[in-house]
């Protein structure tokens, strides 16, 4: 396959290389650059990698003392394709195609810290019930001009000015990155990526990519790293660099990773759908899953330092434990609209979340919800920030620790993952609790 129709001799003739990558805990692709000759060995599932790839620190690095490399020998898993098939890389310098991998164990049995896995099988206890979730994401994203040691609003291909002001919903900004967006587009129909809308976002070079609803969870969470992948790469092309980061500016918005969803019948009916603004029971059971799972479950959508500087109070991203009806200081909203349409929008994610974790969680959650039959709170009124609400993890420690210890976590993710997520995530919190900054230099150095 390429994209979504069948791969040609014509298609693989003019490739030279291949990357043939998995998906890690953190989000990032990792892999091996292989010549196009060997693409069939590819497509068969001969590619191996060390199963420890799935669990290693933002930087690459093993954890230490990791059951996973020392007590296994590092073992191989063996890396087969998803079903996405070959997709084109237009941003490369020769011909290059990327064939999306996932892990499996040496007798076959599917690899339970792969981040797709954990997602697969909450799609299967969905499947088993007769239910399809419905997802759509709306991702958020900075450019910005990799010429400066610290990240800078890009420079407009119109004026040559840099850009200094907001510009939420700014026709001139979507106008002057013109030929970027274009690039953007055409890329995700060579991938079969389900771009739609595009807008001007809040920050100075923030824009948001909205991706149309598909009944598939999987193939929603895989559009969304692919779309990260390929946006960087096209930013490199025009000259700019792309961030996904939740938070690059103090002073400006995160970058949040929304996520839209419903569920259908086996004969497509909106189970959410009552006729009238409230929702069904199903869709009120969800929202209550969705509630009482989010705190431990905080971690795969915060999962790194810099994303808990987005869900700062105050900072406009949800930081409460609150839903309501077309509400966005709410961490579930409910949007308006035609009653044919009913779904929740999950708002707490960042833009640097991976995407199968957080749908996992997300749906995971709301099945919980389902099956016990749970009912939420009322819904919020108002403003969510000035309520006196629970609240989610403040900081990175006590995420970690709510996931570790959290006694929901084990019903939606196998042990295995949990483990290695915690351990990746504390490793790099270790590192980064070493790190003294320049602004504690300077408060400090000759002064206390």
């Amino acid at each position: 396959m390429i994209g979504d129709r069948p791969l040609t001799a014509e298609d693989a003739a003019g490739l030279e290389n291949l990357f043939g990558c998995v998906c890690d805990l953190n989000g990032v692709l990792r892999g091996k650059r292989i010549p196009a000759e060997q693409i069939d060995n590819v497509l068969a599932g001969a590619v191996r990698m060390p199963l420890s790839i799935c669990g290693l620190d933002i930087w690459g690095e093993d954890i230490e003392g990791s059951v996973m490399v020392f007590e296994t020998g590092d073992a191989d898993g063996i890396c087969v394709p998803t079903g996405r098939g070959v997709l084109p890389m237009t941003w490369t310098s020769k011909p290059t195609a990327l064939v999306p991998l996932w892990m499996m164990e040496e007798g076959g049995a599917p690899f339970l810290g792969d981040p797709r896995r954990a997602l697969a099988n909450v799609v299967e206890r969905y499947a088993a019930k007769g239910l399809t979730p419905v997802v759509a994401t709306e991702l958020e994203f900075y450019l910005f001009d990799p010429a400066d040691d610290l990240p800078a609003p890009p420079r407009s291909p119109v004026t040559g000015k840099r850009l200094m002001s907001d510009g939420a919903l700014c026709l001139d900004e979507l106008e002057h990155f013109d030929g970027f967006l274009n690039d953007v587009y055409a890329a995700c129909r060579n991938q079969g990526i389900p771009a739609d809308s595009a807008i001007s976002e809040n920050g100075a070079g923030q824009f948001e990519v909205n991706m149309r609803h598909v009944a598939d969870p999987l193939r929603a969470a895989d559009d969304a790293l692919l779309f990260k992948r390929l946006v960087r790469g096209i930013a490199r092309q025009h000259g700019f660099a792309a961030t996904f980061m939740a938070k690059p500016y103090g002073d400006r918005a995160g970058s949040g990773f929304h996520v839209h969803f419903s569920l259908e019948d086996r004969d497509g009916v909106n189970l959410f759908d009552d006729g009238g603004a409230r929702g069904t029971d199903m869709m009120l059971a969800a929202v209550a899953g969705l509630l009482e799972t989010i705190q431990e479950n905080a971690l795969t959508f915060a999962p790194h330092e810099n994303s808990f500087r987005r869900l700062l109070p105050g900072a406009h991203a949800p930081s409460n434990v609150a839903w309501g009806y077309e509400n966005r200081t709410a961490a579930i909203r409910i949007p308006g609209g035609d009653s044919r349409a009913r779904r929740i929008e999950h708002r707490v994610a960042g833009a640097d979340a991976n995407p199968y974790l957080v749908l996992a969680s997300v749906l995971g959650g709301a099945l919980l919800g389902i099956e016990r039959d749970w009912r939420p709170p009322e819904p919020i009124e108002g403003d969510a920030y000035s309520l006196d609400l629970p609240h989610l993890p403040l900081d990175w420690a006590t995420a970690i620790r709510a996931f570790q210890q959290g006694k929901l976590v084990p019903e939606i993710y196998a042990r295995r993952l949990q483990r290695m997520f915690v351990e990746a995530k504390k490793q790099e919190q270790a590192r980064f609790n070493r790190h003294v900054t320049g602004l504690e230099f300077h408060s400090y150095l000759e002064i206390v």
